[in-house]
């Protein structure tokens, strides 16, 4: 779709809503998968680690991988959509820190002794932490990655769904990834609205709110 256009801060979030029917034959091409997941991944992350992977599903095949994974009350969506995205977290991300800060500083965006001093820092509470916490903070990155590829499909044109009703005890290895390394959080389905979306209300901001 044409995202070339400015979306208003008012359309693009206030105005989002899941849709869970998609015209079916609709397809997203791959380049523009990849440039929503691009901008997606601007999302903020802890101590930038980016613990976050992708699973994309946008073939027959993949689909029917995802159709088999999630719950029934799922099927309408995912077998209608363009394309279903799997976010996982990555507990292991910090094993490729280091080069991700190495290649800031070659560029000059901060100092050897800034990056010296990220690595005496950040990087030994995940060096030596144990999984649970890595699994945790894993999950609150790829959650903020999903929300930002919610948001980038609809700048795009697109309608999407994010779901957590499959079997996330499966989800890992239908895939062929490393168990000991990946988190399933989220699913998204994407593609263009075949309905018109329930307009949900929220609860009242005072009741959800205390100052401190």
């Amino acid at each position: 779709m044409d995202a070339t256009k400015e979306v208003s801060y008012t359309d693009l979030m206030l105005k989002r809503q899941s849709v869970r029917k998609f015209k079916p034959d609709v397809e997203i091409s791959r380049d523009e998968i990849m440039t929503m997941l691009k901008e997606a991944t601007t999302a903020p992350s802890a101590c930038n680690l980016q613990s976050w992977h992708f699973v994309v599903c946008n073939d027959k095949a993949g689909k029917q991988k995802a159709h088999d994974l999630v719950m029934p009350f799922n099927y309408p969506q995912t077998d209608t959509c363009s394309a279903i995205i799997f976010v996982l977290g990555d507990t292991q991300s910090h094993e490729k820190y280091r080069a991700v800060w190495n290649k800031m500083c070659d560029e000059g965006r901060i100092t050897p002794e800034k990056r010296d001093e990220i690595f005496q820092t950040f990087l030994p509470l995940y060096e030596h932490a144990d999984r649970d916490f890595l699994v945790k903070d894993s999950m609150i990155d790829a959650s903020m990655v999903a929300m930002q590829l919610l948001l980038a499909a609809r700048a795009h044109g697109y309608g999407a769904n994010p779901l957590a009703g499959y079997a996330a005890d499966k989800v890992v290895s239908t895939f062929g990834l490393d168990k000991d390394r990946y988190v399933p959080v989220m699913a998204i389905a994407i593609g263009e609205p075949d309905e018109t979306p329930i307009k949900s209300i929220r609860y009242n901001v005072d009741e959800l709110t205390d100052f401190a």
